[in-house]
């Protein structure tokens, strides 16, 4: 684990930054807690699942990848869907992400349907916003919505209210000089904090990393982690960058490693919990690591996370192969 010596607008937790510290993350495997499912939530979800939220009224909200959006009320059962129609126009081919407003409308990234189609809480279409690609969805005040998608140039675009674009902003990394491949490259993911400040995941960048914006763009923190641990990894993402480059490169569109899976930001003490591969890693608001953890689900089969939801009490982990599970949530640690 490591504790930032001063504060920094940037912060870099790197391997690089000297002998002792990369001796330090060398232990990591050895310091890995382990967190074991006591249940399985939801057991009509088997596969899937990208995202999964909950709203003021206490019902739990959950995209699936092909069967839209799913209700369950706090006991688990079944209490609605999204499209509550089987309308054409309101269907979802390809549920990427959501999120919801403070008014429980339900927003989807439909990346397939080259929209971020918006629900009311009981699932009738309100509205659409027509973006090519949209991997990830974020609500801000003011009826405003931040949305990644694969063609933007800049990372995130933010609609208004009435759909229509307000602002762009975040530069991708420069990864490589083949601009299409470069912006594939930086894909990433959204999520938000009880202030409003977005963070922005990239999910292929060698190096796993988290940019954190306020809602107009401005960027006061990044999260790089290339720790010894995700050296191998990280070196074999840049060979596949580079393959891609090549006259080698994967016909039908660039495939890269997956780096980075999903980020959620505690609403109650702001720590920002990191899915990487079968580990959730706990950082500290300011980038001071305070965890990583092996996943299970009860029968002790390596849980990869898709989503996940912070709750007071326990984590709800999704894994797009397995289900939905309630992990125990381990005690403040750290700094």
């Amino acid at each position: 684990m490591h504790d930032p010596s001063s504060v920094r607008s940037i912060l870099r937790v790197a391997a690089a930054a000297g002998a002792v510290l990369a001796a330090a993350l060398a232990a990591r495997a050895d310091l890995d807690s382990e967190l074991i499912a006591r249940a399985r939530l939801f057991p009509s979800l088997s596969s899937g699942v990208t995202a999964i939220h909950r709203d003021n009224s206490g019902r739990y909200v959950v995209l699936t990848e092909r069967a839209g959006v799913l209700m369950f009320n706090a006991k688990g059962e079944p209490a609605g869907h999204a499209p509550a129609d089987s309308s054409p126009t309101s269907s979802i081919a390809f549920g990427a992400d959501m999120d919801l407003d403070d008014q429980g409308n339900i927003y989807v990234a439909d990346r397939a349907g080259n929209a971020v189609q918006v629900f009311t809480p009981n699932g009738n279409l309100d509205h659409t916003i027509h973006i090519v690609g949209p991997t990830s969805v974020a609500t801000l005040a003011e009826g405003e919505v931040a949305v990644a998608s694969l063609r933007s140039p800049k990372l995130v675009t933010v609609f208004g209210a009435e759909g229509q674009v307000v602002r762009e902003f975040g530069e991708p990394e420069k990864i490589t000089g083949q601009e299409e491949l470069n912006r594939y490259a930086n894909i990433g993911r959204l999520c938000r904090d009880s202030s409003g400040r977005l963070y922005y995941s990239f999910t292929y960048l060698p190096e796993p990393t988290v940019r954190r914006y306020d809602r107009y763009g401005y960027s006061d923190f990044e999260l790089v982690v290339s720790t010894q641990d995700y050296v191998g990894a990280s070196m074999a993402a840049r060979k596949t960058i580079a393959r891609e480059e090549g006259p080698q490169h994967s016909k039908g569109g660039p495939k890269l490693h997956s780096m980075l899976g999903p980020v959620a930001v505690d609403p109650a003490n702001g720590d920002i919990w990191l899915g990487i591969g079968g580990r959730l890693l706990r950082f500290r608001a300011d980038g001071a690591e305070l965890g990583s953890f092996l996943i299970y689900t009860p029968d002790e089969a390596r849980l990869e996370a898709s989503a996940i939801l912070l709750e007071s009490g326990r984590i709800v982990v999704a894994s797009s192969a397995l289900g939905v599970f309630d992990l125990p949530r381990p005690a403040a640690s750290g700094p």
